[in-house]
């Protein structure tokens, strides 16, 4: 190696390390912010079919519990279980971005999220150290659910054992975060009478968050946000298909509050629908930020929280600015 091929990768070395530092840098505002809070973290979609992904996701949870925070997740499954279902021969069927869920299917519902997923996701954290502890919704009677109904071009859908959050006891929750632990939550609820519900993720997740007074709430998914003039179902799962039709992507909503999100949610469709409501209900609850972000982007939660941009759709209370 020559003198000057040496001074250039030691040049090189050194502007890695400094922009190293100004990333910690720009963090230190935030992590003064946001220490000893709570954030409930949403994950689902199919980033959880992603082990690379699922393994940076993990690592984020630990680090904000390394960082000062008080991380809680929420999951779903559904990619799973629409996977299981097929094996069994069990068709899936939606209204309004909910799945249709019969008896057997609640089965089914109820095994893959308690018993696989949720094992699945406490593993991943626990590889840093004995932090996650799982539970349903059911355990403690951390929620209770009442029958939920969809409505569908003026028509009610039933949508079979499909449960909407009518209480949250976060007892359970809060002993766990008080001895800083990490609580993985599967979005499985009970009824009064002792029936068991399939709540949709998002919809609990924003149940708990209101119920811990969380700082933010957090909901990852297949999308990169909230699409300001998405021309189909609203929910972006694909990009646009441009004049040629070559596919680009449509303008992401990067903020909105909490009035702007209720005009706009008449116009929604699909999978977006639950995850809007969830936000509407967060910030509508107490919690002062609500963010839709793109699970299919490793690191995605230490981005928004701990950047100055952020990324994805943030939801603010009524009236509120950042």
């Amino acid at each position: 190696m020559t003198g000057g091929q040496a001074r250039q990768e030691g040049a090189a070395a050194r502007a890695a390390a400094l922009a190293k530092a100004a990333t910690l840098i720009e963090a230190l505002p935030w992590l003064e912010r946001f220490h000893g809070e709570t954030v409930v973290i949403k994950f689902g979609g199919h980033a959880m079919a992603d082990e690379a992904l699922c393994a940076a996701f993990a690592e984020d949870v630990v680090f904000l519990r390394y960082a000062g925070l008080r991380p809680v997740v929420v999951h779903g499954g559904g990619p799973q279980i629409s996977e299981h279902l097929g094996r069994l021969g069990i068709e899936s069927t939606f209204a309004a971005g909910l799945r249709v869920t019969t008896p057997e299917a609640m089965d089914v519902v109820r095994m893959v999220l308690t018993g696989q997923v949720n094992r699945q996701v406490v593993g991943l954290i626990n590889r840093h150290g004995p932090f996650a502890v799982g539970m349903s919704g059911e355990d403690a009677n951390l929620l209770t659910a009442t029958r939920a109904y969809a409505t569908v071009d003026g028509a009610t859908v039933d949508l079979g054992q499909v449960g909407e959050i009518a209480a949250v006891d976060p007892g359970a929750v809060r002993a766990l975060i008080a001895d800083g632990r990490i609580p993985v939550i599967s979005s499985v609820a009970r009824g009064a009478a002792g029936e068991v519900y399939n709540v949709n993720a998002d919809t609990a997740a924003a149940a708990v968050a209101v119920a811990l007074g969380a700082a933010k709430l957090v909901l990852l998914t297949d999308v990169a946000g909230l699409y300001a003039d998405w021309p189909g179902d609203g929910a972006g799962d694909a990009a646009r298909p441009d004049a040629a039709g070559a596919e680009r992507p449509g303008a992401v909503v990067s903020q909105l509050d909490a009035a702007e999100l209720a005009a706009l949610l008449p116009g929604l469709d699909g999978g977006m629908i639950p995850k809007m409501e969830a936000c509407l209900t967060a910030v509508r609850g107490g919690v002062p930020r609500a963010h839709v972000l793109d699970g299919r982007l490793p690191h995605a939660i230490l981005l928004e929280i701990f950047t100055d941009s952020g990324i994805g759709t943030m939801v603010l209370p009524e009236g509120a600015t950042t």
